[in-house]
């Protein structure tokens, strides 16, 4: 007997001093993976970096695939997260220091002597140590060996971290699948939430999870979840956490599931959160990155780079480690201007106006054209060569190519029916029809572009780039410039106006023909058959959009000062100074026309589109702030008359249609459609809002036949009107209709000093500052401008 006890007490040591001599080669790295000490200060180093609007709401991450980790505090999260994790996989957690002996001891002896289920014997810090640190294991036997590394990792973390920090990084690490890695992302796609902001059922079924998020997973597997729900309440009822009869009573509540998919495709915003991480991964341009046909690109961003301190910003800051930071892994919050309440009016205006009649109009019209969905004067060959540069671009060209096949199979292949999924506005179509059909179709879908900023401060308050970014992501916003048509009438005015005209000077209203540098006779088409012959005012003139009148100011002025001038108003583009400019011939994209008309609400003071107000750190340190850029286009004087007749156009003129929509607040605008109606634009601004709405075709040739289909003011102010009168019976949002504009103290009278001009047959040579008149009985006779106007 005593041999056997002798035996079994050397047994028993030489058993400890070899765990002690496994314990001490793993803290060496001798054995197994040993982090080093600096890996386990900062075991956690991939945190997504989150865009907030600025009423709170999380519009989405930017993240590396399978990490959309988002940084929480401890202090953050609700306790019913907490008792929830405590009851379930560690009652004992404040009481050890990594390794529970009791619990180990208690489930070796039922396992071993017992042959018993004796529950997990791992610790909080030990599940940490196997998320942080251990890869998948292939065998028990490959896990067994892991186990004792895991203990001495656990023991380490205890080393320097508070227990709150530990349970903080386990709630941050783990992955609770479906893109929801990191307690804060989990809340958010299964329930909506918070974390802080969640009931203790949520907490409970969130906290079921992590014993296997794909065996309890709430969406796939939705009864096996309730049931590891209530044995985590259970749980937290037995230890006192809640109280039995909670207990009894949240187990009967059914499990309420508000599923958010989490994709850079979904979600609010889209467009903007795409456009904010081009800006913000932007490179210093280089012009050898850039083609040939890409030189305005490059200058555009070169005067980026060097003015706007959010293009480029990751390529810009440096952290005090000397390298760059990075929006996937760095954790970032980047607070911007967005309003989500806001954007979610905008985007409905957009969806309720393209699917409640204009894109069922634009079938029909197109439904018996052999041309569909060109226009019916393009050729046979102008259409192939759209739809072969259209076939190149796609990605099963590219593969095709890539695998070898010629350009004839690739023609068949485009040319044979296969199954496809369709975007269309009743819902997703599953259907049989060509590739070469399915390019067909998806252009045959009108886009749009829709920007609403605050015209002082810039900052923007709503962003819709397009339709459906998950079928039309190309950016209309900022990336996509089209003519402007008559939006730039307004600009043209504004240099009226500060040459000395007047809304009230009246001009004779007959055809006007212009001529260019080199005297070859330019005559405005107009659509406008009041008054022909008769006298009429200027603000007349800009409330109808008359082209004759437009024409008249042209001929005053000179299209070298109205390129200045555009380009004051934050037109980028290379500008021709023709004076067919004067009717809109030049390009632009929304945001761009948006600041533009900032100046008319702003007294003459344009402001660039604000995006981001603040960038943080995931330990909250602002890293920089963003104010608005301003510069002064006009003066208040002369702003003070463009509002005057800006006004005019909203209440009595093209823009009308606003008040039979039902909006009732003060506003300014300007409708504008360009050449053969290919674009269809809405300028509009209240005392607080300013926005811009373009509709078109993806290509010019994609348009309606008649102008009364193809206006802006049928096809854009409608979205504008919607999203006004949404935005203003919120009493949530603050906005009044009883806001009125504020005009300058210098402002008095906006026709005093009018004139009446009789000027018939007039043209002006193009040149800076010249005008000639070749009518002998004019009522004044004048060279240089400054004869005319002092």
């Amino acid at each position: 007997m005593k041999k056997i006890i002798r035996y079994a007490w050397v047994v028993f040591i030489s058993g400890i001093l070899s765990l002690g001599l496994i314990i001490l080669l793993i803290t060496n790295g001798k054995i197994g993976y040993m982090p080093p000490i600096e890996d386990i200060e900062n075991p956690i180093d991939k945190y997504a970096s989150q865009i907030l609007s600025a009423d709170g709401v999380q519009l989405g991450t930017y993240s590396v695939e399978k990490e959309n980790r988002i940084y929480i505090n401890y202090n953050d999260l609700s306790p019913n997260i907490v008792n929830a994790l405590i009851a379930t996989e560690d009652i004992r957690f404040y009481k050890h220091s990594g390794i529970d002996f009791y619990s180990l001891s208690r489930a070796i002896i039922k396992r071993i002597i017992f042959f018993q289920n004796a529950g997990g014997a791992s610790t909080i810090s030990q599940q940490l140590a196997k998320q942080l640190y251990s890869a998948h294991a292939n065998s028990t036997f490959e896990r067994l060996f892991q186990k004792p590394v895991e203990w001495v990792i656990a023991v380490q973390l205890e080393r320097y971290y508070t227990k709150e920090e530990i349970i903080n990084m386990y709630f941050n690490k783990f992955d609770f699948l479906h893109n929801a890695v990191g307690i804060q992302s989990a809340c958010w796609v299964y329930f909506g939430k918070k974390p802080n902001d969640v009931s203790i059922e949520e907490a409970a079924t969130l906290v079921g999870m992590c014993k296997n998020p794909s065996y309890y997973n709430p969406v796939s597997k939705a009864q096996r979840t309730v049931g590891r729900r209530n044995v985590v309440l259970s749980l937290m009822a037995k230890h006192g956490y809640i109280t039995e009869a909670q207990g009894d009573s949240l187990q009967k509540t059914p499990m309420i599931i508000r599923y958010n998919r989490v994709d850079h495709k979904d979600g609010p915003a889209p467009y903007f959160r795409e456009y904010l991480r081009l800006m913000m991964t932007a490179s210093k341009p280089e012009r050898k990155n850039y083609s040939a046909w890409q030189k305005e690109k490059y200058r555009e961003d070169s005067l980026a780079w060097e003015t706007n301190p959010l293009y480029g910003w990751c390529n810009k800051r440096k952290k005090a480690d000397g390298s760059r930071y990075n929006l996937y892994t760095d954790g970032l919050k980047i607070y911007t201007t967005l309003n989500s309440r806001m954007q979610n009016y905008a985007e409905e205006a957009v969806v309720n106006h393209f699917s409640g009649g204009l894109q069922d109009n634009f079938f029909k019209e197109k439904a018996k054209s052999k041309n569909a969905p060109f226009s019916s004067n393009l050729s046979e060959s102008e259409i192939n060569k759209i739809l072969d540069s259209a076939i190149k671009q796609t990605e099963r060209y590219y593969h095709l190519k890539k695998n070898g096949k010629s350009e004839s199979e690739i023609k068949k292949i485009f040319n044979t029916p296969v199954e496809m999924t369709v975007f269309s506005w009743t819902g997703v179509k599953d259907t049989i029809m060509t590739p070469l059909d399915s390019i067909k179709y998806m252009k045959s879908f009108l886009r749009t572009g829709f920007l609403v900023m605050e015209p002082r401060t810039g900052a923007v308050k709503v962003y819709v780039g397009g339709t459906n970014y998950h079928y039309f992501q190309y950016d209309m916003v900022n990336s996509g410039k089209r003519q402007i048509g008559s939006t730039v009438k307004p600009f043209l005015y504004s240099l009226a106006m500060e040459s000395g005209i007047t809304p009230c000077d009246e001009v004779m209203h007959v055809e006007q023909v212009l001529a260019d540098e080199l005297g070859r006779p330019y005559i405005p088409q107009n659509t406008v058959r009041e008054h022909i012959g008769e006298m009429v005012s200027v603000q007349w003139g800009l409330q109808k959009s008359d082209n004759w009148v437009t024409a008249f100011l042209m001929k005053q002025l000179n299209p070298y000062a109205l390129v200045r001038l555009l380009h004051s108003y934050g037109l980028k583009s290379h500008i021709d100074p023709v004076v067919s400019l004067c009717l809109g011939s030049c390009g632009a994209s929304v945001s761009e026309m948006v600041s533009g008309y900032s100046a008319f609400a702003n007294h003459g003071i344009r402001v660039e589109p604000l995006y981001v107000t603040r960038i943080e750190n995931s330990y909250g340190n602002v890293l920089e702030t963003f104010t608005p850029q301003t510069r002064e286009v006009i003066t208040a004087d002369a702003a003070g008359k463009m509002l005057y007749m800006l006004k005019s156009v909203i209440d009595g003129g093209t823009g009308m249609r606003v008040r039979r929509l039902g909006f009732t607040g003060e506003m300014g605008g300007k409708t504008g459609t360009t050449q053969e109606h290919s674009d269809g634009w809405f300028m509009g601004f209240t005392p607080s809002l300013v926005g811009g709405v373009w509709v078109g075709g993806e290509e010019r040739s994609i348009r309606f036949n008649r102008i009364a289909d193809g206006q802006g003011a049928t096809m854009a102010l409608p979205i504008l009107a919607e999203f006004l009168k949404k935005v203003y019976n919120d009493p949530f949002l603050g906005y009044s209709t009883a806001e009125q504009f504020e005009y300058p103290e210098s402002y008095f009278d906006p026709c005093r000093s009018s004139i009446t001009f009789e000027f018939e047959g007039e043209v002006i040579n193009g040149q800076d500052g010249q005008a000639l008149g070749n009518s002998q009985d004019d009522s004044r006779s004048f060279g240089k401008l400054d004869d005319l106007f002092h």
